[in-house]
């Protein structure tokens, strides 16, 4: 395996690329565009590269469905570090294009819901054409195939275009939520702010079978901070779930139910543990579920069968 080498979706000048900069160690490793999400998985999982930062959710559109598919399908991945980027979109055009002159606009497809609005009142008769990445997508209006790109205004530079219009995101500070994935390996330490990433599939379809799987988190007081539903390929009304919540493995409560959910469920991918990105406040932990009362209650059940007794009061 590259242990020195990380891959993200390219070419140069994209947000993924933008984001995997802001890892203290992408100054130490050969940082490596390729083609696709997929591509880039595809090095770690061939030990090509040691690691593939690539999106997983925005704050406008959702889950990006690719990476999702990927991380359900295939050999097992695990997440080690996350990354959430302010996202500004700007449209990028060769020197000398007025607003007028664009008829083609290209981009990634995750770009485009976050700009529909824009692109209505501003470009309404300009055609969209969907790029492999927005950087993509500029080095295209360079060699002259589309009149526009929405990229991030960066990306004018390495390109050799002009920014035409800036800040063109339909909604108040855009986000999107990266992921450094890499092979499966053992869990960082707890930072005390961290967050637990899994895929579970239900075991058969039928009433309250998602409210079983949910009630295994809820009794331990386990805040969920994502689920998406994806189908299986197993037909109509299969489908298994992606799952972030809080805490880390370690922690007697989410390692506890991580093992109900291997009980209930057919299979169970754990896609890692690592510290969170965001500042915000952690939900506090519910009496009866901090690591100190699950060992009091082992104590005490210990205590029970080997007749000790209960501690006094």
């Amino acid at each position: 395996m590259s242990a020195t080498r990380y891959t993200y979706l390219g070419p140069a000048g994209t947000f993924t690329e933008a984001a995997l900069r802001t890892l203290p160690e992408a100054a130490t490793r050969e940082l490596s565009p390729v083609a696709s999400v997929s591509a880039a998985l595809d090095a770690v999982r061939a030990g090509e590269a040691a690691g593939a930062m690539v999106a997983i959710e925005n704050s406008v559109d959702g889950a990006v469905t690719t990476t999702s598919d990927e991380l359900i399908n295939g050999s097992p991945l695990m997440i080690y570090r996350e990354v959430l980027l302010p996202i500004s979109f700007a449209v990028l055009v060769r020197p000398g294009t007025a607003l007028s002159d664009v008829k083609t606009v290209t981009g990634h497809p995750v770009a485009q819901p976050q700009v529909r609005h824009w692109l209505a009142t501003n470009l309404p008769d300009a055609q969209w054409q969907s790029a492999a990445s927005n950087a993509e997508g500029a080095r295209l209006v360079q060699d002259g195939r589309y009149d526009a790109a929405v990229a991030g205004a960066f990306a004018a530079e390495l390109y050799g275009l002009e920014v035409l219009s800036d800040e063109i995101h339909d909604a108040a500070a855009p986000t999107t939520r990266f992921v450094l994935a890499g092979r499966p390996g053992r869990v960082s330490s707890a930072t005390g702010w961290d967050k637990t990433s899994m895929v579970v599939w239900l075991p058969d379809d039928h009433p309250g079978a998602l409210l079983e799987l949910l009630q295994e988190f809820a009794v331990r007081g386990i805040n969920l901070m994502r689920i998406e539903s994806r189908p299986t390929g197993g037909g109509m009304g299969s489908y298994c779930f992606l799952i972030d919540c809080e805490g880390h493995l370690s922690e007697r409560r989410v390692g506890e139910a991580l093992m109900g959910l291997k009980r209930i469920c057919p299979q169970v991918r754990f896609l890692g543990s690592y510290p969170r990105a965001d500042k915000g406040p952690a939900s506090p932990v519910r009496q009866g579920t901090s690591d100190l009362d699950f060992a009091n209650a082992a104590d005490w059940l210990s205590r029970c069968l080997d007749g000790r007794g209960e501690l006094p009061a």
